[in-house]
C-alpha cells in the first residue's frame, strides 16, 4: 500500500506537484512563524534550590529544600525585584498534605528544572512594558499554608513539616544576599494561594527591605471572601480554621489580625486588608471561578448535582444561578471596598468567570486582553506602582464585559 502510494506521487505532473507545495507552504508558513515567536517569547528559567534553608527547618512538606527561578534583571531594572509566589491550594488536615507531597505541590524533589516566565513575569518590553527588565523571581509553593506554617515537631510516621512561614523568610533572605538588599523597587505579587500570601506576607515583606526601598504587594485572584455556601454553611471558614490550626499558622499571621479575631479568620484577606500599612493592588475576576466552585458551590453543598454545568462555564448557568452568582459578586465588592480605604491601595476587578490573570500573557497584556474602562490589567498595575494614575477599576456585572476570557473547564 505504501509503495503505491509513493509511485502514484512519482507519476504527478510538475504543475501538480509546484500547486500542492504552494498550498503546503502557505499552510506551513503562519506555523513555522508562529512556533518561531513562541520560541522568542518563550524563555526557560533554571529552578534554584535554597539548601541553606534546610538548616533553619525551611523546608517543604516532606522536607525538601525549597526552591525558586530567578531571572535577573538587566539595565535600567536592574535594582528592581519582582517576587512572585505560586498558587496551588492548601492541606487541611494530614492525608491531603501527604499527598501533597507526591507531587511538587510539597516537594522539590518534583518540580520542573526550568519553567517559562509570561505575563508580569515577562521579558519583552512589547509585552511587560513596567516590569520586563526587572529581576524577577517566581516562588516555587511547596508548603500547603500559603508560606505561614511553623509547626516545630515532625511526626516521623508522615515526615510532614509544616514549616511555610520559615520557607517564605528563608527564601526572602536568599534573595537579600543576592542583590535585594539594594533594591530600589520591589514587588511582592502572587497568584491564588500565592495571592493570599502577598497579603498575609505584605507588610512582613516591606519590613525585610531596606527603608528606602519602595515596596508594594500585588494579589492576583487571592482575595477569598468568607461567604456561605448555596446552602447557607460556611464550609470555607471551617476549611481555613482547618488549614490555620494544622500548620501553626498563627505565629505569621498579621498581629494587626490576630490581635483582634482568631487565627482562623486572619487567613480572609477581608481582616488582613484594611490594616496593612504596605501599599497593595488587587487583581480579581467578581465571579472568580476557584470562589464560585469552592466558596459558594462546592459539591458538599450541591448533593444532586445541580451546580455542576454552570461551574463547567459561565454559559452554562440558568438565570436563577446567575442570580446566586450576582449576589456573590455584591457581596465581594462590599467586602472588597470595606477594605480599599487607603489612596495607596488599587484593584482592578473585571466581570469574568477567571481565575489567575497576571501570569498569562493573554490576560495580562495583549491585543485581546480583557479591560476595564479601556485599561488591560498589566497598564493599571503599572499605572498604580509608579503613581502615574489613582487605579481602582470596577467592572460592570456579567454580561457586559466582551473581553473576559471566560474559563471553561472539562466535566471530566
Amino acid at each position: 500500500m505504501q509503495l503505491t502510494a509513493f509511485r502514484h506521487f512519482d507519476f504527478l505532473s510538475h504543475s501538480t506537484f509546484r500547486m500542492a507545495s504552494a498550498r503546503i507552504g502557505q499552510w506551513l508558513s503562519p506555523l513555522v512563524c508562529l512556533l518561531i515567536l513562541l520560541k522568542a517569547e518563550s524563555h526557560p528559567v533554571e529552578l534554584t534550590l535554597v539548601q541553606s534553608a534546610v538548616a533553619k527547618g525551611a523546608v517543604c512538606l516532606d522536607g525538601s529544600p525549597p526552591a525558586y527561578h530567578f531571572d535577573k534583571g538587566f539595565g535600567a531594572g536592574i535594582n528592581n525585584w519582582l517576587v512572585h509566589i505560586e498558587g496551588g491550594g492548601w492541606c487541611e488536615d494530614v492525608e491531603s498534605c501527604v499527598e501533597r507531597t507526591k507531587n511538587f505541590r510539597g516537594s522539590s524533589k518534583h518540580m520542573e528544572n526550568t519553567i517559562s516566565f509570561s505575563g508580569v513575569l515577562g521579558k519583552k518590553e512589547t509585552l511587560n512594558p513596567d516590569f520586563y527588565n526587572w529581576n524577577r523571581i517566581k516562588v516555587r509553593y511547596c508548603d500547603g499554608s500559603s508560606f505561614t506554617g511553623d509547626v516545630e515537631a515532625v511526626n516521623p510516621a508522615t515526615n510532614l513539616h509544616f514549616r511555610g512561614g520559615r520557607v517564605f523568610r528563608a527564601v526572602i533572605d536568599d534573595l537579600l544576599a543576592k542583590g535585594m538588599m539594594n533594591a530600589k523597587n520591589a514587588l511582592l505579587s502572587g497568584c491564588s494561594a500565592g495571592g493570599l500570601a502577598s497579603i498575609l506576607q505584605c507588610d512582613n515583606f516591606r519590613s525585610l527591605l531596606p527603608a528606602g526601598t519602595n515596596v508594594k504587594c500585588l494579589a492576583d485572584a487571592g482575595y477569598f471572601i468568607n461567604a456561605k455556601t448555596i446552602s447557607g454553611s460556611q464550609q470555607i471558614e471551617a476549611f481555613y480554621s482547618q488549614v490555620v490550626a494544622l500548620h501553626g499558622s498563627a505565629k505569621h499571621l498579621p498581629a494587626s489580625c490576630t490581635s483582634r479575631l482568631s487565627p482562623g479568620l486572619c487567613f480572609f484577606p477581608q481582616n488582613v486588608v484594611p490594616t496593612l500599612r504596605t501599599p497593595i493592588f488587587l487583581v480579581n475576576a467578581a465571579y472568580d471561578s476557584w470562589q464560585i466552585k469552592n466558596i459558594l458551590a462546592p459539591s458538599a453543598a450541591d448533593p444532586k448535582g445541580s451546580w455542576k454545568s454552570c461551574k463547567m462555564g459561565i454559559k452554562n448557568c440558568s438565570p436563577a444561578q446567575i442570580q446566586t452568582m450576582q449576589d456573590y459578586r455584591t457581596t465581594f465588592l462590599n467586602v472588597l471596598n470595606g477594605g480599599l480605604t487607603s489612596p495607596s491601595h488599587g484593584a482592578f476587578i473585571d466581570s469574568c468567570y477567571a481565575h489567575c490573570q497576571i501570569g498569562t500573557q493573554e490576560t495580562w497584556l495583549a491585543a485581546d486582553s480583557p479591560v476595564v474602562d479601556k485599561t488591560t490589567i498589566a497598564k493599571a498595575v503599572g499605572d498604580w506602582y509608579y503613581n502615574r494614575s489613582p487605579s481602582k477599576k470596577i467592572d460592570c456585572p456579567y454580561p457586559c464585559n466582551p473581553t473576559c476570557k471566560n474559563k471553561e473547564f472539562d466535566s471530566s
